[in-house]
């Protein structure tokens, strides 16, 4: 059983590569932003909370992620171990992770500011289906329209400039404290985000000392 934690700031790729390992090493890959965007197109009761939290450009609190996971993480569906996408995201998180799971590795991807404006401001998702697209390295065969359903390509809403500042701030005061603490530990496996997808998924692999990406991956850059 394999477990894993997987962190870095928005656009650094977190569900592309958690997704290859995913797929490849059938592990349950528990992504807290998925299950919060799965809310807010259903409009749930939670989906409108994060929808609100989202556009004013603010990060989900801790107590609603932490409750979230621990719900997630109860189902125990993970036969061959899991990884978490998007947690812990506070030191008393990742003191709870630690006591409670034996992690084999904290895998960071380490992508610059410049970066990450770069990549998030070229996000789009389809207002009908909810599919990624990034304009970057996942063109849709249209301009503005969706491949599967046709739909129009948007804008996140927390997809601006004056958000994405805010984020990052946030990210880097609360990530870390988590990184030292993880660090201390030496769970931490640091890869370059810059390179494309399967040159860090080859990384990532290489220091784990995991089997080679099998086939092609088709997992749109996230």
């Amino acid at each position: 059983m394999r477990k894993y934690v997987i962190m870095g700031v928005q656009g650094s790729g977190k569900g592309t590569q958690a997704a290859l390992l995913a797929r490849d090493l059938d592990l349950v890959h528990m992504s807290v932003g998925d299950i919060f965007r799965w809310h807010v197109q259903r409009h749930t009761k939670l989906g409108a909370q994060v929808r609100r939290i989202m556009a004013a450009g603010e990060l989900v609190g801790d107590d609603l992620v932490e409750s979230t996971v621990r719900e997630r993480l109860g189902m125990h569906d993970w036969n061959y171990g899991f990884i978490v996408d998007g947690f812990p995201r506070s030191r008393r998180q990742a003191e709870f992770f630690l006591e409670s799971y034996d992690i084999d590795a904290v895998i960071h991807l380490d992508l610059p500011d410049g970066e990450v404006r770069r990549r998030v401001l070229a996000r789009r998702i389809c207002s009908r289906c909810g599919l990624d697209y990034n304009l970057i390295a996942h063109r849709p065969r249209e301009e503005g329209r969706c491949d599967v359903c046709g739909g129009d390509l948007v804008s996140r809403e927390d997809d601006t400039e004056e958000a994405l500042a805010i984020r990052l701030r946030e990210y880097h005061t609360k990530a870390d404290p988590i990184l030292e603490l993880f660090r201390g530990k030496e769970f931490v496996v640091t890869v370059d985000a810059r390179p494309d997808k399967l040159a860090v998924q080859r990384e990532i692999r290489s220091h784990l000392g995991l089997p080679a990406l099998a086939g092609k991956a088709s997992v749109p850059l996230g």
